[in-house]
């Protein structure tokens, strides 16, 4: 199979005759082919064909066994007749031959390739051009510079397919005050206005160059107070309530003479925009919440139980590890402040403000989540996406650090945003007919921060992706014309990645809208769910406790039986938050109105699409969510379908006589029904798994392992190494 290479991609070294590991135990799977590092990914080129049948999307930019670099956490070598192993980094030297390459990958993926056969020169210096190009020493050095700056714009300025950044896109990018008008107006905020007082980012360097403040506050007194806020950030709006309260996050004040001055001056503009003139409240998410580096340090062990333990460890021993690496814990914690958060908002009334340090991390999730609970509108596809956009990329979250692209800090890297997708998730568990999309789209959406050609995951703030843009541009002599800085194309256009077949699968089957259409009497009318069946938690487990009636759960369940201890009897004495929540949970739930989570842990699972997709023992052949997935998206069409005829018949046509009706638009489903309702549904392909639409197959792979010294792995190693090599050799 060709290479696929992108405009901007450059071959920096390739070796021949090597072998991608497929099976867990034999080579007799494995694949044969070429291993080529480009400046944007690694690539396995192979004329040989899986061991057996599987589904993949196609993705314009990455071919089958392609990993991108920025993608790539560890690269380890290895040299078995001299029992060596060595860690990978940028500018270091390789002594031995190596025999073998393991690639450790931020998506959870394990990539072995084998030099048997290959050249010895040619296998050291693909090794070490892989170590070199996925640690860039400068921003510039990412992929996405060349890739924006050779397609879409010629040397003579001309943009050559270039990014139209509004042109067929619903997603706001909040850049223009007219975005965050249009937000105004549809929350009905009508006490706030758009600030323009940091155009070209003279404020705060941080700061978008349009957000919204309190009517009443002047430009010149938001001037005066930008001083006295970490990175001169001065309070922004984020969303209001329909009952006038407003969610608003903030900076640290660092004049402690001025803090008692700016918070009644601040909150007094924030009481004078409430219809109610409500109190303000104030939570501070560093105090409340855990802090970067100890969700890191979660994920880092969730990945070690997850991909690199033996699966075979009992039920028991493995729940206990899942519950110390404390990334549940976490999940929980984070729901829970945003439900503390809607009792203010709805609750009491009141407006509230986030407060952190720097107002870029912990506000994100919190601000993300609170909306996602209370506004429907952000629960569809497009209204998630402006949310994504206005709450981390405009309000600068520091993807760039975060996110690790340059490996440069470890200590700056932390996954928020997936722990933000995480939370999500759980929602959407627990109301699956609210959500425009599904957990596909929000692996898909996840995966897209190491494809490094996107604006949403390449910078700190708004202000840094013009600043290295137009000195990227000046270094390689492009006219930007109109332009100020490169656009780089959002994650948000689709087409970048995906065809509109494969994006399909991002749409939910069960979701109910503002209005769900239905026929009766020949009439077109509309209905409104709100079923309490809409929450995915069994009625057995009413309040996360099982009666003394119910049966036991399964030996393989993952849901071990509760059982009482101080921290639920501490619960039991119930906050008024706690009675907020409870209250709301007793009533049926309305898919279009707040949604609020259950916490208890037996309502709070893994994602196991997530982290467990690239794990082979985790497999179910025709089994998991994907096959329900299969069934509603057939069933969805087909309604569809029926629905078209009804409308065609509503107009005079005759339906019984042409069975067959073509589509007046395109089917939202993935899945399709037959060409029409009187044939039998198709068969579910054979390439459904619990693991769809990922394949564990040549993605994780590990001899027997059996006999592996788990220990090497517990006792606090950051450090990924091939099992085999461990077993032979001390750390």
């Amino acid at each position: 199979r060709k290479a696929l290479k992108r405009v901007g991609e450059i071959v920096v070294n390739e070796a021949n005759f090597v072998r991608k590991c497929i099976g867990a135990d034999s080579s007799q799977d494995d694949l044969w082919g070429k291993l080529i590092c480009t400046n944007f990914k690694v690539s396995f080129i192979t004329h040989d064909s899986l061991p057996q049948q599987r589904f993949q999307c196609t993705h314009r930019l990455l071919g089958e066994h392609d990993i991108p670099l920025a993608c790539v956490e560890q690269v380890v070598t290895v040299n078995d007749a001299k029992g060596k192993q060595k860690i990978l980094g940028c500018n270091k030297k390789l002594k031995f031959n190596p025999t073998e390459l393991i690639l450790y990958c931020k998506d959870f993926r394990i990539a072995r390739f084998r030099f048997d056969e290959a050249g010895p020169e040619s296998a050291k210096k693909v090794c070490l051009a892989i170590a070199h190009y996925s640690h860039p020493a400068d921003t510039q050095l990412l992929f996405g510079f060349e890739y924006v700056g050779t397609r879409f714009y010629s040397s003579s300025g001309n943009k050559v397919n270039g990014v139209d950044p509004g042109g067929g896109l619903q997603t706001p990018l909040f850049d223009c005050s007219s975005d965050w008008d249009r937000e105004i107006k549809r929350t009905g905020a009508s006490e706030w206005r758009v600030c323009s007082i940091n155009e070209d980012y003279l404020v705060s360097p941080s700061l978008p160059e349009f957000f919204v403040v309190p009517s009443s506050l002047a430009d010149q007194d938001l001037k005066q107070y930008a001083c006295y806020f970490n990175s001169q950030r001065i309070p922004l709006w984020c969303w209001n309530h329909s009952n006038g309260s407003a969610l608003v996050r903030m900076s640290s004040i660092t004049e402690p003479q001025q803090q008692r001055k700016l918070d009644q001056r601040i909150c007094s503009a924030i009481i004078k925009s409430h219809p109610l003139r409500s109190d303000v409240l104030k939570t501070d998410l560093d105090k409340i919440l855990p802090n970067i580096q100890e969700i890191q340090t979660a994920l880092v062990k969730l990945r070690q139980i997850c991909v690199i333990d033996p699966f075979e460890e009992s039920e028991e021993k493995w729940l206990s590890s899942m519950e110390s690496s404390r990334w549940m814990e976490y999940v929980r914690a984070f729901l829970k402040h945003a439900v503390e958060v809607i009792y203010m908002l709805e609750g009491k009334q009141a407006s509230v403000i986030l407060q952190e340090e720097e107002d870029r991390d912990l506000s994100c999730v919190i601000s993300s989540l609170v909306q996602v609970m209370c506004d429907p509108h952000c629960r569809s596809l497009a209204g998630f996406q402006g949310l994504v956009q206005k709450e981390w990329v405009m309000a600068g979250h520091r993807f760039l650090d975060r996110c690790n692209h340059l490996k440069k800090n470890d200590k700056e890297e932390s996954p928020l945003f997936l722990l933000f997708l995480n939370c999500v998730w759980q929602l959407m568990e627990q109301y699956p007919a609210a959500f425009e999309f599904t957990e596909m789209y929000l692996i898909m959406l996840s995966d897209s921060m190491w494809v490094p050609v996107f604006s949403t995951f390449l910078f700190n703030c708004p202000r840094q992706r013009a600043e290295h843009s137009r000195d990227f541009a000046l270094s390689k002599s492009i006219s930007l014309g109109k332009d100020q800085s490169l656009r780089f194309p959002p994650v948000w256009d689709w087409s970048q990645q995906f065809s509109l077949k494969d994006q399909a699968l991002f749409n939910n089957p069960l979701y109910v809208g503002k209005s769900a259409p239905c026929v009766h009497n020949g009439t077109v009318r509309t209905f409104r769910n709100y079923s309490s069946t809409l929450r995915g938690v069994p009625s057995v487990l009413r309040n996360g406790a099982l009666g003394d009636h119910d049966t036991l759960t399964r030996r393989n369940s993952l849901m071990p039986r509760l059982r009482p201890d101080l921290a639920q009897l501490r619960e039991q004495q119930e906050s008024p938050a706690e009675r907020f929540l409870q209250d709301w949970l007793s009533r049926p739930a309305d898919p279009q109105g707040l949604l609020l989570p259950q916490l208890l842990p037996s309502h709070l699972p893994l994602w196991k699409l997530y982290f467990l997709r690239w794990v082979p023992e985790a497999r179910i052949p025709h089994g998991g969510p994907a096959t329900t997935f299969h069934k509603l998206s057939m069933l969805a069409d087909e309604i569809e379908m029926l629905q078209n005829q009804l409308r065609q018949y509503q107009g005079g046509g005759t339906p019984a006589l042409t069975p067959s009706v073509p589509r007046t638009e395109p089917s939202r489903m993935y899945f399709k029904a037959g060409s029409s309702p009187c044939e039998s549904s198709p068969a579910p392909p054979e390439y459904l798994s619990s693991s769809f639409p990922f394949s564990p197959v040549g993605n994780l792979c590990r001899r027997s392992i059996l006999g592996t010294p788990l220990s090497k792995f517990l006792n606090g190693a950051k450090i990924w190494l091939s099992t085999e090599t461990l077993a032979n050799e001390s750390l």
